[in-house]
């Protein structure tokens, strides 16, 4: 039998033409999202990601302005992003917050006519089920929030040059949110506002159904704008309302992370939100497609990290080396005694009246005659000392937690982020704290001087024992250890009660946090007081002598 030639023509046409019409219809539909800045680059990765991880081929196009480096247009086009440049579109209301000088600019997906229909999603947000189906929806499709406002963080589009011409002809003229109220007064002024107002007639729009059948489908009249289900953009601001989604969890397809400035990437909403643990499973899994970004690790951001890791232990380790040059001849001393010694000077300290000293601090310090200093020094205790010692406690607190926040990488992981501020918020605490407290004893010794009326042999803080202790012979201050601790660990407890009671609702997780809190404030309070009395009262009693320096730095 003799085969046709132009028969097998068209079989080969007909064969060969499936790679290619395959290849057309990828190219027609994509994925879009925007990118300002480097801030948000991790939230695009982890995007691109969890599309690729529900099985979609389809194009994932990022529109990158003039605010994003090379390094992160490399990494994204590495991830399997295709890189589309633009410039930004200015905001034309002239009251608006900062942030939202160039969010205009979102308006050019409605320009990308190189695609028949686009799905846009806000970097913030994460896909965790297939959305394929989203291709089906209409000319314009979102979803609508509690407010009866169209939200702009998912949409489907079909690009269109009259649309976004005729946009660009009403961007001067049409305001964001119109009705009563100002912009700023409607939560918004940037393109989510302008849709808000270009669409106006959206909340009348019919709910989008995937599912509907096929011959249903395709017999209906195509409409011009379709409301998509909140499965498409679940709110996790709405979520923490009501610490459960207000949707079946098992059908959703998109979680929108829209809580204001905690953004999933930032170390610590991991400990706020429990939706963000869905994140960062994504994060865990981004492949290394350039050295050190494995994770979503930053290079510079990982030598930053291993610098703040071991600098506070060189600073500790120092401090320490320091006082142990100080005290060379005591410490060999001190190593030579018995652990028997060592014990037995602590039963009799405790026997005497307790490792703490005073039952209670006030400005006006009571000191009976089983406690270590005359009544001639507790009248020299300043009445302010205490309530000086608070503030200064409570500012240095301050201060730390500010500044270790500060210098720890915002997107590394949840567990290196808490780690960090713990390190150096103990350690900038104790060294400025314990440096007060030095100057405490120096004011103590100077005033004791001064006045000139303390006999030198006043009896040692550590005679309590009848043994014949010297202040030599403890080489910590049990008591500054005592406090100090009490507060790390208080400091430590305060966040992680939520955790450890399993609490997951955020309002509830907060109110927890602020008992520890309370609990924990108190204590510095009281402690705070106790240790600048003690500090000043040392000083007076070593007024003319040379006190030895303990082993322990910050004693």
């Amino acid at each position: 039998m003799k085969l046709d030639p132009k028969l097998f023509a068209l079989l080969a046409i007909f064969f060969f033409s499936f790679p290619f019409r395959a290849a057309l219809a990828s190219t027609e539909q994509a994925y879009v999202t925007l990118l300002y800045g480097d801030e948000f680059l991790l939230g695009v990765r982890v995007l691109g990601k969890s599309i690729r991880e529900t099985g979609s081929k389809k194009d994932m196009v990022v529109l990158v302005s003039d605010g994003v480096s090379h390094h992160a247009k490399k990494l994204l086009q590495a991830d399997g992003w295709k890189i589309e440049e633009i410039s930004l579109l200015a905001n034309p209301n002239q009251v608006r917050p900062k942030r939202f000088w160039g969010v205009y600019t979102k308006l050019k997906i409605f320009n990308l006519i190189n695609y028949k229909k686009v799905v846009y999603l806000d970097a913030d947000t994460i896909v965790v089920k297939n959305i394929e189906d989203l291709f089906k929806c209409s000319k314009f499709c979102a979803n609508l929030k509690h407010s009866e406002r169209l939200n702009s963080g998912v949409m489907v589009v079909e690009p269109s040059e009259e649309v976004f011409n005729d946009m660009m002809s009403k961007v001067n003229t049409l305001h964001s949110y119109t009705g009563g109220g100002s912009c700023i007064q409607k939560l918004d002024c940037g393109d989510q506002g302008f849709l808000n107002s270009y669409y106006s007639d959206f909340p009348n729009a019919h709910l989008f159904e995937p599912n509907l059948p096929l011959e249903v489908f395709n017999a209906r009249p195509v409409p011009a704008m379709e409301r998509l289900s909140t499965l498409y953009n679940a709110d996790v601001g709405l979520y923490m309302l009501a610490n459960k989604w207000m949707v079946d969890e098992s059908e959703l397809r998109v979680i929108h992370y829209t809580l204001g400035p905690l953004k999933p990437w930032d170390w610590w909403t991991s400990w706020l939100l429990k939706p963000v643990d869905v994140w960062q499973d994504v994060r865990i899994r981004l492949e290394e497609s350039l050295p050190g970004t494995g994770g979503g690790g930053n290079p510079s951001d990982d030598f930053l990290v291993k610098v703040l890791f071991l600098l506070p232990l060189c600073v500790l380790l120092f401090c320490y080396y320091r006082s142990f040059l100080q005290t060379r001849d005591y410490f060999g001393t001190f190593c030579r005694s018995s652990l028997c010694d060592q014990i037995r000077h602590l039963y009799f300290k405790i026997k005497a009246g307790g490792p703490l000293a005073y039952s209670g601090v006030s400005s006006s310090v009571t000191i009976d005659s089983n406690q270590h200093f005359s009544n001639g020094a507790q009248s020299k205790v300043p009445a302010h000392l205490g309530g000086i010692s608070i503030f200064v406690c409570f500012m240095i607190a301050v201060v730390s937690l500010g500044i270790s926040f500060a210098i720890v990488p915002r997107q590394v992981m949840p567990w290196t982020g808490l780690i960090l501020v713990y390190e150096w918020t103990f350690t900038l605490f104790f060294l400025l704290y314990g440096g007060f407290l030095h100057l405490t004893y120096q004011w103590g010794k100077t005033t004791a001087f001064q006045a000139g009326s303390f006999s030198s042999h006043t009896e040692s803080f550590d005679d309590d024992s009848g043994k014949g202790h010297q202040r030599q012979a403890s080489a910590c201050d049990f008591v500054t250890w005592y406090y100090g601790l009490g507060m790390a660990l208080l400091a430590v407890a305060a966040p992680s009660l939520p955790c450890l009671f399993g609490i997951t609702a955020l309002f509830l997780r907060l109110g927890l946090m602020a008992v520890g809190g309370i609990v924990l404030a108190s204590f510095m309070t009281y402690a705070s007081e106790h240790l600048a009395i003690r500090s000043f009262l040392k000083g007076l009693e070593d007024w003319d002598t040379t006190r030895p320096r303990s082993a322990c730095f910050l004693c």
